[in-house]
């Protein structure tokens, strides 16, 4: 596929995430889709594989957080897109906010998300998900 094409795809990925719209998240993903975000104790960190890992990952980050995610710059060579952004949101169990520059590293095959690999603010999140010793923020 072209490069354009594969911004494309990555760009209706995110607008997708946006709406909230699984449907199409699981038709620009594909079957065997890789999506591994970095850290340790705290709900969404590990790697999750296929449309049930994305499932997973969807339902798991709607319980633990509020967020709204926002791309802001698109960069292509190949099969990889690398998309620069921003999240902004409320960890739920803690009611503590966070604010997270990020890139992901995403390969596009065949027009579907294949891989994506986030470089994310780990230590915003876990300030926003961190409780004291009482299990009280």
């Amino acid at each position: 596929m072209s490069i354009e094409k594969n911004i494309q795809t990555v760009k209706d990925f995110f607008a997708a995430i946006g709406r909230g719209d699984r449907e199409a998240l699981l038709a620009l993903a594909a079957e065997d889709l890789e999506w591994i975000i970095p850290g340790e104790d705290w709900p969404l960190a590990g790697t999750r594989h296929g449309h049930a890992g994305l499932a997973d990952l969807l339902e798991t980050a709607s319980k633990s957080m509020e967020t709204s995610t926002e791309p802001r710059e698109f960069v292509a060579q190949g099969d990889r897109v690398l998309v620069v952004g921003v999240a902004t949101g409320k960890i739920k169990a803690t009611n503590r906010t966070f604010k997270d520059d990020w890139v992901f590293a995403i390969t596009v095959r065949n027009g579907k998300v294949a891989k994506i690999r986030e470089y994310i603010d780990t230590q915003a999140l876990a300030r926003a998900s961190e409780m004291d010793a009482s299990g009280l923020v």
